[in-house]
């Protein structure tokens, strides 16, 4: 009987290792096509160290509209030095010979691994089929795409919307005899990092598209655990040592599991779909 249960359980193990190679083949293809595109995605990365974002735009309407409709609040304020305020030029440093080397193949590593995202989740999705029906295989196509453009999303989110709130929050701490000195290493892997946990966050919804057209979770089960779902998102987020990162985590985490619970009503397997399954 042992034997019987070990074999099954290596042949699991070498099916993982196949699919595994195939994904990490697959990798080191897309970092050889992202290495050329390494030094652009860094210059994007820094950008908000110049000051020239979104969150610079919203500041000067807002300042002009202080200025048009309170000018004595403006004046008090001192706004039309903030207004006025010249812009400052900030680099990133680096303290070991072959440090920005490295940080160019981790941006081309991360890089790499979204350009090849369907064939991992094509290669997750083959190594799970074995245990699904006829009907449920026929979703891979569905799943792959939506897998791959959700997560692109999620990290497209965090490059555009909530990277410049987090160095914008950190340079707001500048004073004359405090200045900013961003190291390379420490400043790209944050970054990097947080592209990956906001990439798996908005994974959430189409994981829970699955599982409920499984039948393993419903809208009946997700709705009234919403508290448990909040305080699980704040332990997530409660990871990360800054307060700020910690609230852009755990907000989006949260909405995803709201999105979730939409998406288990709506394509979630009914009642007479589980009764036609037994």
């Amino acid at each position: 009987m042992k034997e019987n249960k070990i074999v099954p359980f290596i042949e699991h193990l070498v099916e993982l290792r196949k699919r595994l190679i195939v994904i990490a083949v697959a990798v080191v293809f897309g970092m050889g096509v992202a290495w050329n595109f390494s030094d652009g995605i860094l210059k994007f990365i820094e950008k908000p160290l110049t000051g020239q974002t979104y969150l610079n735009g919203i500041k000067k309407k807002a300042y002009l509209e202080v200025r048009n409709r309170l000018p004595p609040l403006y004046a008090y304020l001192k706004l039309e030095r903030e207004l006025n305020a010249p812009e400052k030029k900030r680099v990133l440093n680096y303290g070991a010979p072959m440090e920005p080397f490295f940080m160019q193949c981790k941006i081309a590593m991360l890089a790499g691994f979204i350009l090849v995202l369907p064939v991992v989740f094509l290669q997750l999705w083959l190594f799970i089929a074995p245990g699904l029906t006829r009907k449920e295989r026929r979703m891979v196509v569905p799943f792959v795409t939506a897998s791959s453009v959700t997560f692109c999303i999620g990290a497209l989110f965090f490059l555009v919307v909530i990277w410049p709130v987090i160095i914008n929050f950190s340079l707001s701490y500048e004073t004359e005899g405090l200045q900013s000195w961003f190291n390379i290493s420490a400043y790209v892997n944050f970054c990097l990092r947080l592209i990956l946990v906001f990439g798996l966050i908005f994974e959430l919804p189409v994981l829970t598209l699955l599982l409920a057209r499984f039948g393993i979770v419903s809208y009946g089960i997700l709705a009234p655990n919403r508290k448990y779902a909040l305080l699980a998102s704040s332990i997530i987020a409660a990871f990360h040592a800054d307060l700020i990162t910690m609230f852009v985590i755990m907000v989006p985490l949260y909405l995803m599991y709201e999105i979730s619970i939409w998406v288990a009503l709506i394509f979630g397997r009914k009642k007479s779909e589980l009764g036609l399954a037994v």
